[in-house]
């Protein structure tokens, strides 16, 4: 009798405290619900790049050998390699349309003889090109985000170097063999353009991809056996192809 009592109780207090708990939830305020997140469009602000790029120079040199007379004309007798470079730019934001694009990298590339030069080894130098484009991106298209821009571009030449290897050249087949034993390329500014587009994977992270092309030249001197002056340009007017990921703060 007494086991049967305690039951009965026990099972009454359980009901009761259940009543209890389904009439507290059911009275709670809306204010206690769960709050939904909602993730801001991007509006404007910092952004930074960090790109894979390959540089192609144009292969076009053309220099004089004053002392030659009418045999120094030596058009389009230089070739400048092709590199592979990292690259990072930095951008603002003025509005998710417009931007404003420093892009900074450095690059090496080495000079060689061709055509009448052939086989001539001319020297190696550095360029760091820094570029500023005003950009205008397309943001219609979702997660698809396509760009333009245009701007200026001033290169600096460093680092640069004469080969300083001697080689039988077809200019002179039966002369001496020559080598380049001083080399210099003056500094300049460039126009720039480009297109490419961001593949937003969230509001922060995207992947890049950008083509640029620059109408770069440069002033070339140079002496060939310590002895003879040449003078020269080279057009090397880059393109620039490269790939990446964005991050926007």
């Amino acid at each position: 009798m007494r086991l049967r009592t305690t039951a009965f109780w026990l099972a009454t207090a359980a009901a009761a405290a259940l009543s209890i708990s389904s009439a507290s939830a059911a009275d709670l305020p809306a204010a206690y619900k769960a709050p939904v997140v909602v993730d801001t469009p991007w509006t404007g602000g910092w952004q930074v790049r960090a790109r894979a790029v390959a540089v192609m120079p144009q292969d076009k040199v053309d220099l004089t050998v004053p002392a030659l007379g009418a045999l120094g004309a030596l058009p389009n007798t230089g070739k400048v390699t092709t590199t592979v470079i990292p690259e990072i730019d930095i951008s603002y934001y003025f509005t998710p349309n417009i931007a404003l694009e420093l892009i900074l990298g450095v690059t090496p590339h080495k000079i060689t003889g061709k055509g009448q030069l052939d086989g001539l080894q001319v020297g190696e130098t550095w360029l760091l090109p820094p570029t500023l484009t005003l950009q205008y991106h397309f943001t219609n298209f979702g997660a698809f985000q396509p760009y333009i821009g245009a701007g200026v571009n001033y290169t600096f030449f460093f680092n640069t170097s004469a080969a300083n290897t001697t080689t039988v050249v077809p200019l002179l087949p039966n002369g001496p063999a020559v080598a380049v034993t001083s080399l210099g390329l003056k500094n300049n500014w460039a126009p720039a353009v480009q297109v490419g587009f961001d593949y937003m994977l969230n509001k922060h992270v995207g992947l890049n991809f950008d083509v640029k092309y620059l109408w770069l030249s440069s002033d070339v001197t140079a002496t060939l056996n310590n002895a003879l002056a040449v003078t020269g340009k080279t057009n090397l007017d880059p393109l620039l192809i490269g790939g990446g990921v964005t991050y926007r703060f």
